[in-house]
């Protein structure tokens, strides 16, 4: 080193310096690449993603093949450095290299180099690769020897190399990719992704016609009211029963009925002929394994039926298929639901058997959904009994005034959202994340 001159030991140092700030950017651009999109351009045949997706399948020898480079030339930087200190101040010249030195690494070879590769994964680590695969196999067998010390220490953790957790996302991390594609995804194909993942925590309870609700033919009634119910439905299926809805016959479709109304065959027990078979559903069937069903059955309706046996709703492919793309609807223009009437003061006017779930995601709000399925289901649970009109109460931080009662059922609300205060539990969870 005494006959290198002190000019020529400053350029070794800046190339010393340079190399580490190599090793650094490359560590945290490998470490840092998106890996989905790594595996979409090594199915491109991208050869960059390719290199950089072979270095990547052993992330131990990768990551002892960087830190080796890294090491040598911090530590030769640190002998020049204290050669060229020595030279230019004697003994003190040790103490100002040694802090000069870690002054200029930590800002040219660490954070900078890092940072930069932290917001350009891809510009680094793919021209990287060209290097690092090459002295991968020249450095194997030093690689090897590190990795086998550091291996031997992880096993005695019962660690394994291989063992690291798989590039999969759970449903609510590919949530938040959904919700994080940003304009790279519309708005309403983020609303049609995220009711896919949905689909398993629905149930047929959840979106079903309640029994209550249910437009069904008596086929005792007299012959001419049953085709005046047939000409006015608004269904293409109709259910058929015998006195009571428990007693289901089966669904008659609209066009069978037109058929014997053509051959001038229609005749209740020709209708009864044309009834299809009832497909029946338990009420907790999650959504996924329903749609399932529907398709391998070849069926688009159903009766849901409750643990003991008793007819609890109705179920349809369209309400299924609602919950994916939202609501079907004539009109292009937004619109709002019969069972919502937004009035001129920033109140609504709900109807008490509307959804829960339906009005969470029409207005934006925040009802629980664990529990009752409709809002007079709610403020009876709320009450432990039938309350009267005209008394209010605050319901999951909004206020709520019962505008109307109908055989002890609660028949309108009105639901103050301009008032809404978040509730106590809410903020002490939201603090305790």
């Amino acid at each position: 080193m005494d006959d290198i001159s002190t000019g020529t030991l400053f350029i070794l140092l800046a190339i010393l310096i340079l190399f580490s700030a190599y090793f650094s950017s490359s560590e945290t651009g490998m470490m840092t690449i998106n890996r989905y999109r790594l595996k979409h351009l090594v199915k491109e045949d991208h050869g960059g993603a390719k290199r950089v997706h072979k270095l990547l399948l052993r992330p131990d020898r990768l990551i002892g093949l960087i830190l080796i480079g890294n090491n040598l030339v911090n530590i030769a930087a640190s002998a020049i450095a204290t050669i060229i200190g020595m030279r230019l101040f004697g003994d003190v010249g040790i103490a100002i290299a040694t802090f000069a030195l870690t002054l200029v690494i930590l800002v040219f070879a660490e954070v900078t180099p890092k940072t930069l590769a932290a917001l350009y994964p891809e510009k680094i680590s793919f021209p990287s690769s060209f290097i690092l695969l090459p002295m991968l196999k020249i450095l194997y067998p030093l690689v090897y020897i590190v990795n086998g010390f550091t291996n031997l220490i992880l096993a005695l953790f019962r660690i394994s190399p291989k063992s690291g957790d798989e590039d999969s996302l759970s449903r609510e991390e590919l949530r938040t990719v959904v919700h994080e594609a940003g304009a790279m995804i519309p708005k309403q194909h983020q609303d049609m992704l995220v009711g896919i993942l949905d689909l398993e925590k629905v149930t047929a309870e959840d979106i079903m016609i309640p029994r209550s609700e249910i437009v069904a033919i008596d086929i005792n009634d007299d012959w001419k009211s049953i085709q005046k119910q047939l000409v006015h439905s608004q269904h293409t299926r109709v259910l058929l029963y015998r006195d009571s809805i428990d007693d289901a016959v089966g669904f008659v479709h609209v066009r069978d009925a037109l058929k014997l109304l053509a051959k001038d065959q229609f005749s209740k027990a020709n209708l009864l002929r044309a009834v299809r078979e009832i497909y029946f559903t338990p009420e907790t069937t999650p959504l996924h394994t329903l749609l399932y069903k529907f398709q391998s059955a070849k069926e688009r309706i159903g009766l849901v039926v409750d643990e003991y046996g008793d007819i609890q709703g109705l179920v349809t492919l369209e309400d299924i298929l609602e919950e994916i793309v939202g609501d079907f609807t004539t009109t292009i223009l937004p619109t709002h639901s019969k069972e919502v009437n937004l009035e001129a003061d920033g109140s609504v006017l709900v109807d008490g058997s509307a959804n829960i779930r339906d009005l969470n995601k029409e207005m934006d709000w925040n009802f629980p959904t664990e529990g009752p399925k409709t809002v007079n289901g709610l403020i009876l649970e709320h009450f432990e009994e039938i309350p009267p009109a005209n008394v209010a109460c605050r319901l999951a931080g909004y206020p709520i005034e019962i505008v109307e009662m109908t055989d002890n059922m609660v028949k309108t609300v009105r639901v103050m959202p301009m008032l809404y205060k978040e509730p106590e539990h809410s903020r002490s969870e939201s603090a305790g994340n």
